[in-house]
């Protein structure tokens, strides 16, 4: 997969890093002669330029591009490199940085944004999801399909306890994506039992989220 970061600071470098070592192609933009720093990250491709203008994005061919994340520091550019890369090159994933939580409702998908990524947002639910069993978490919110991605702990009261994923009746528009389990991730397979204090990942529509808790926590959630 070719992804373009528009921001090479070091939130930017850090997902390049991360990508690369996952084995995708990544470009790095950056209009700051002072932020560009092959050595930081050597196996990236980097690019002086603005990703708010035109010119500067075919320069870096982002219609070649899977995936565009505006990862700058400024909200209003990353707005402005979304909406280019959606509109003028068809790229099929934008995703968006928020970096002041006032301008999260800016980022939608009339500005070209598939996903925003709140640091405020993310951090809080992180720590929810550490003081919280049975209580789901949204992580954060995929604008495009109008669907949530979602944490549960289960509780050890839950009447789902030691049952294999295929036998829990989640509700509709719910898909249990990831089990993780003691450091280790598991795939939700028919047969993978479930058991307590799992973290439970799922995607999920906004409107069968309380039907999810009260399923898998019914003592929390009056089920």
């Amino acid at each position: 997969m070719k992804v373009a970061i528009a921001g090479a600071g070091a939130v930017g470098r850090s997902i390049a890093r991360e990508l690369i070592d996952n084995g995708h192609q990544v470009l790095l933009i950056d209009k700051s002669p002072r932020s560009i720093k092959p050595e930081r990250v050597p196996d990236a491709e980097w690019l002086l330029a603005d990703s708010c203008e035109l010119s500067s994005l075919e320069e870096a061919r982002l219609d070649q591009c899977d995936v565009v994340i505006a990862a700058t520091g400024d909200d209003k550019a990353n707005l402005v490199t979304a909406l280019l890369a959606k509109t003028e090159f068809g790229v099929p994933r934008t995703v968006g940085r928020v970096n002041h939580p006032n301008n999260e409702w800016l980022f939608t998908e009339a500005w070209g944004v598939d996903v925003n990524v709140s640091t405020p947002r993310i951090m809080s639910a992180l720590v929810e999801e550490a003081v919280t069993i049975g209580d789901l978490v949204r992580l954060f919110t995929f604008r495009q399909g109008n669907a949530n991605l979602v944490e549960l702990t289960l509780p050890d009261d839950s009447p789902y306890v030691g049952k294999p994923a295929g036998l829990i009746p989640f509700p509709e528009n719910c898909a249990l994506v990831t089990i993780l389990r003691d450091g280790q991730v598991y795939t939700p397979d028919a047969e993978q039992p479930i058991e307590a204090h799992d973290e439970l990942l799922f995607v999920v529509s906004a409107d069968v989220e309380n039907a999810l808790e009260r399923l898998l926590a019914p003592s929390l959630h009056g089920g």
